[in-house]
């Protein structure tokens, strides 16, 4: 997310971490340079002179002047500043209404709407353990209902048929009605998109605000839009009561600058980032999590989320008990730890939350090349016999050529792999009887090792 403006404030970070003392001077020179980074973001103008003010009159105040270390304090500023213009903390969903609780979700055509009431149905469901049923109120596109109809079924939610000949409001009522009965929790309306704000766009989605009475008004943005972001946000503010912010293809390749806009633009909390185009990727929005990420300080706990959410607890108690009783690590649990890598979201999704640091030396890796590497592993796997993978020592070059021809790669692949497959394998033999405590205090002991920067 934001990889521009990261690198960039990354680096100021660490060169006011290394002040000796903070003078006017040197405030001076590092505002503007925090002023650029925001602006080539692609962050709004207001919102820049605003942040700049606000970190100018702390940083110059007794607070950072006196100090013990004034270099840490400043950075303290920035970055709690950087939280206060995207928000404060989390603000969650209200659903505090009769049920079923209507949620509108409005924003331009090509933003991510239809896949983002999915995504938000998804997490409905599971973080709060309500009952969803999603319906399309886009009569201009045949192909967005029937878009919906396939995201809602992948999240677990119930589909309201719409067709192109009905109106708008028409539907919502409808659908309301059917929810009403059905005793569903949650109504998620989608509305139809524009490829640009046009006054009938707005008129309609008036009238459906008005007839449905939604407990929370949802402004889906692309965080890539960049300035365009603003006028948008400004132009739905101006037409319904927004409650909330989705910001969506926050893992894309986005200069940032929509995240520190939009909420000062439009006065509503950010409540949820789209991090990947999977059904589960929505999180709920930490202003001060983000900030920590835009910093390069990474988001750690996002991270310990991201991996305790993916892990098989279940699966790694019983490879756990499976490797102390003396059970041989074989190429099924090579296999199945592999599979957890994938659940966790992938290499790439694991280092955005990183910091800085530790992601500059990883992105020295080819993360793309990484993960298909990945895939290879999981081919030359699959094209194994069941008894091959019990026991790979029966492996020999007959079979290693028969295995290489299945998964369409060469020999010298699958020999890698097998390699691979051993040190992982003679780790496991180490941490059989009380080996484990050892052989972390021999990584611990490592050279080039990656240092946090806390």
């Amino acid at each position: 997310m934001a990889s521009a403006l990261t690198e960039k404030l990354s680096r100021l970070v660490k060169e006011i971490r290394g002040q000796a003392r903070i003078t006017e001077s040197n405030v001076a020179d590092m505002l503007r340079e925090v002023r650029l980074a925001l602006l080539e973001a692609d962050v709004a103008l207001p919102v820049v002179r605003d942040f700049i003010a606000r970190v100018k009159e702390k940083a110059l105040g007794q607070e950072v002047l006196g100090s013990l270390s004034p270099g840490q304090a400043l950075v303290g500023i920035v970055n709690k500043e950087l939280a206060a213009t995207m928000g404060d903390g989390v603000v969650d969903i209200n659903l505090a209404a009769q049920p079923p609780a209507v949620i509108l979700m409005a924003g331009l055509q090509g933003a991510g709407k239809t896949t983002t009431t999915a995504k938000l149905a998804k997490h409905l469901i599971e973080k709060r353990r309500k009952k969803v049923l999603t319906v399309s109120g886009d009569v201009y596109r045949p192909a967005a209902i029937e878009q919906l109809k396939t995201v809602t079924a992948q999240a677990g939610a119930e589909w309201f048929p719409s067709t192109p000949d009905q109106k708008p409001v028409a539907i919502g009522l409808a659908a309301l009605d059917y929810a009403r009965k059905h005793f569903f929790d949650v109504l998620l309306v989608d509305t139809a998109g524009r490829l640009a704000i046009d006054e009938a766009l707005m008129l309609e989605i008036r009238e459906l605000h008005s007839a449905l009475n939604p407990v929370e008004t949802l402004f889906v943005v692309d965080a890539m839009q960049g300035q365009d972001a603003v006028n948008t946000a400004r132009a739905f503010k101006d037409a319904l009561p927004l409650t909330g912010i989705i910001l969506t293809k926050t893992d894309g390749d986005s200069r940032g600058g929509a995240a520190l806009s939009v909420r000062q633009v439009t006065g509503a909390p950010i409540k949820f980032a789209g991090t990947s185009e999977k059904i589960d990727g929505l999180e709920v929005f930490d202003a001060e999590r983000h900030a920590g990420r835009i910093l390069g300080m990474g988001d750690i706990l996002a991270l310990v989320e991201q991996v305790t959410s993916g892990v098989d607890m279940a699966a790694a108690q019983k490879l756990a008990a499976k490797v102390k009783s003396g059970g041989g690590f074989d190429l099924n649990d090579f296999l199945a730890q592999i599979q957890q890598m994938k659940q966790m979201g992938g290499l790439s999704s694991l280092m955005d939350k990183m910091p800085a640091s530790i992601a500059a030396k990883a992105g020295q890796m080819d993360m793309g090349r990484a993960e298909k590497d990945i895939q290879r592993k999981q081919g030359i796997i699959h094209s194994m016999t069941p008894l091959e993978r019990r026991k790979p020592e029966l492996i020999k070059a007959t079979r290693k050529r028969r295995i290489a021809a299945g998964a369409g790669v060469q020999v010298q692949e699958v020999n890698r792999m097998l390699k691979e497959f051993e040190q992982m394998q003679d780790m496991m033999k180490k941490m059989k009887g009380g080996g484990m405590m050892k052989m972390m205090k021999r990584m611990g002991g490592m050279k080039g090792m990656p240092k946090m920067p806390f």
